[in-house]
């Protein structure tokens, strides 16, 4: 094949992403020209520290000067993996605005401000893809946009955080309690010295909110996302869901629905033939319903340099065919609809609840009249644990409203016969 040009490359950042997407350009400089149809080259990276020792990297690409990349008019293609809103979002704008492809892994920064960014690559008709912002190297974006683009999608849910699946798993097939899973999870390099994202379920909720915006047409933000960790989950609460037959996953939870969108995270029961079940330790994976693929299910890597390193080289091989075609901006934002985000406290789940109670005649009795009050059908009552005095109930109600659930909660906890609510977990 006879190469027509040489396509030029800037790389905002250098750490795990930056250095795994190095890597792979490095690698497959060869195959680039036969996959492409010409030269695909790094022409500038922008690091923090420019004295730092980098092993493997030229460091006449190195600096720390933005406009060396976004000034550069031979530049056509901007990467960016710096994460965080700021500069990323300066940065991105600036490039877009100065007529530059970008590919950005930032989920945080496109789950808050992605129509702004998708506006400016639309206004200068080029490219702005992100597939590596969910899922790590788990095809999702380009399939919700291009190839499941002839379905009305109702429902898209994950697990789309590696580290509480983990965790989870852990838990669920090793024994160990929480705090255990989850030193053994930030030995392992799964989880970062500051976990809070991951186990009370923030980074899935940004993840979310892309998947939701680009399956239903409709923008959903981080904000519109309920979301909810895995600190409270037990040994005890593993043991019932074993008995069960069923797992706890933390899922991201999207429904689109004739009322509106349901978008949250949360701990769920899900029985063991689901096919996100199966999902162990690490892995993600995404679970998508539409109207004429039926259903679909896309596994993998969800995170790690090379896994997510893999998805941005797929975007940016994109680009660049774009760019050799002189067709870039084919596809930018797909929100064409206004679809109202529903009201978390109106959305409908099945409850697996763990009480405490007063080991006495009545209780239970007190208790159903408490749910009936307020709507709740119970769908399934197990009593164990009874030692003395006290014991413990758990009830599986059938699908109900959240705020009927909330009012129940509050007016249980203010029984005399009932001294603790343990858990409160959501069923698929």
């Amino acid at each position: 094949m006879e190469v027509q040009k040489t396509i030029k490359v800037g790389l905002l950042g250098l750490g795990t992403v930056g250095s795994g997407v190095y890597k792979l350009i490095q690698k497959n400089q060869d195959e680039m020209v036969q996959k492409i149809g010409a030269n695909l080259k790094i022409a500038k990276i922008l690091v923090h520290n420019i004295e730092r020792t980098r092993e493997g990297v030229d460091t006449s690409l190195l600096t720390n000067r933005p406009e060396d990349i976004l000034e550069d008019e031979e530049i056509q293609i901007v990467i960016e993996v710096m994460g965080g809103i700021e500069p990323a979002k300066t940065m991105i704008l600036a490039a877009l605005n100065a007529g530059k492809n970008v590919v950005s892994a930032n989920k945080d920064l496109i789950a808050e401000h992605g129509k702004e960014l998708l506006d400016a690559a639309e206004a200068n008709g080029v490219d702005f893809l992100f597939e590596a912002a969910v899922a790590g190297g788990i095809p999702i974006i380009r399939p919700l946009k291009q190839c499941l683009a002839g379905n009305e999608i109702t429902e898209v849910i994950g697990i789309v955080n590696g580290t509480t699946n983990y965790i989870l798993t852990k838990m669920f097939e090793d024994g160990m309690d929480f705090a255990e899973a989850l030193a053994k999870a930030t030995e392992l390099g799964y989880a970062e010295a500051d976990p809070t994202a991951d186990i009370e379920g923030l980074d899935a909720g940004r993840k979310v909110a892309i998947m939701a915006s680009i399956a239903f047409h409709s923008r959903v933000v981080f904000a519109d996302v309920y979301t909810e960790g895995i600190t409270k989950i037990t040994a005890k609460d593993i043991a019932y869901a074993k008995e069960f037959d069923s797992v706890i996953k933390l899922l991201g939870v999207a429904h689109n629905t004739e009322s509106g969108i349901e978008v949250a995270v949360y701990p769920m029961l899900l029985e063991k033939d689901h096919p996100l079940a199966s999902v162990r330790d690490s892995f993600n994976a995404v679970f998508v319903h539409g109207d004429a693929v039926d259903d679909a299910m896309f596994y993998g890597r969800g995170a790690g340099a090379l896994p997510t390193a893999s998805a941005v080289m797929g975007d940016i091989i994109d680009v660049a065919r774009d760019i050799d075609y002189d067709c870039n901006g084919r596809i930018s934002c797909t929100c064409y609809r206004e679809t109202p985000v529903k009201a978390f406290a109106d959305i409908k789940n099945k409850f697996f609840l763990r009480i405490q109670v007063v080991n006495e005649p009545g209780v239970l009795a007190k208790i159903a009249s408490v749910f009936g009050d307020h709507k709740v059908s119970i769908a399934r009552v197990v009593q164990k644990n009874a030692k003395d005095k006290m014991a413990e109930l758990v009830i599986v109600t059938e699908k109900v409203k959240e705020y009927h659930m909330q009012d129940s909660l509050e007016d249980l906890r203010k029984m005399e016969s009932v001294s603790e609510i343990s858990s409160v977990i959501r069923e698929y």
